[in-house]
């Protein structure tokens, strides 16, 4: 006897158009939410009569970004800026995967470099900024150099923290096994801790930013930090304002492509699963 067929005709094209219309439904929420947000900001600055000195309403600011956009200006700082901030992440997580698997698979190298690097922690390097620009100059080392440190700690602090949370009871099976200590640091341990270090990575791609962006207030020539010191002694407030939109619209872009990475390397994790708290700049 055949079986009897009780699937509902066209269920996965109903399953999409749902997930379709909940993705849009929380898209529409943030947009409205923008929308009421430069629309209350543009009529209450005509109302209360503000200077466009003071706070410009976002018309003279879109107004500001279509100039920089024209002139050229906005796309060739950007440049600049991304370069710094990609830069100093990169240096950042190759240095703070090293030397946080180091700390964490040596006692010697933890009691030797741990306590040095708690120091370094404990200093506001943002005001380190000047000195890097004083040993590398105006260019692009001294942006890349203040993103890199900042960027830094966030990552070797989640490697360390995710090393050592790794179960035991995982590592005491592979020595078992007569597995190597690189066998154990690559099948068991690194696993366990990706999502540590992807918490890391995630707060650290924006750290990275702030720092180019403190580099370029510091000493530039070229970037959007140095276009907004730039527009500021000019008095072209709207642009100030037009390039912090830009820089925030660059920062949800930057940590948008750290969670499409996340979600790609941990799709064996709940989506909802807590992750470590990471130390501030």
């Amino acid at each position: 006897m055949a079986a009897l067929d009780i699937s509902i005709p066209g269920g996965a094209p109903a399953r999409r158009s749902a997930a379709w219309i909940a993705r849009a439904g929380d898209l529409a929420l943030p947009a409205a939410a923008i929308a009421l947000l430069l629309a209350a900001w543009e009529w209450g600055v005509a109302l209360l009569g503000i200077g466009a000195y003071l706070l410009p309403p976002p018309s003279l600011v879109a107004v500001a970004i279509a100039d920089m956009v024209r002139d050229g200006s906005l796309w060739a700082n950007a440049q600049v800026t991304l370069a710094a901030t990609l830069a100093g992440f990169g240096i950042a997580l190759a240095a703070g995967i090293a030397v946080g698997g180091l700390i964490a698979q040596s006692r010697l190298v933890e009691r030797t470099v741990y306590g040095y690097l708690v120091a370094i922690q404990t200093l506001p390097k943002i005001a380190l900024a000047p000195l890097f620009v004083a040993w590398f100059g105006f260019g692009l080392s001294s942006k890349v150099a203040v993103a890199g440190l900042i960027a830094f700690f966030p990552i070797v602090v989640n490697v360390i923290v995710g090393l050592k949370s790794c179960d035991a009871g995982r590592i005491d099976v592979m020595r078992a096994l007569s597995a190597s200590r690189w066998q154990v640091f690559r099948y068991v341990q690194l696993p366990s801790a990706l999502p540590f270090i992807m918490a890391g990575v995630d707060v650290a791609i924006v750290f990275a930013l702030t720092g180019a962006i403190v580099g370029e207030f510091v000493g530039a020539t070229a970037g959007l930090g140095y276009q907004m010191v730039l527009s500021n002694s000019q008095m072209e407030v709207p642009k100030v304002y037009g390039v912090l939109l830009v820089l925030g619209g660059i920062g949800v872009l930057l940590h948008g492509a750290v969670a499409l990475l996340r979600r790609r390397l941990l799709s064996w994790m709940p989506a909802d699963s807590s992750l470590s708290p990471t130390p501030r700049p």
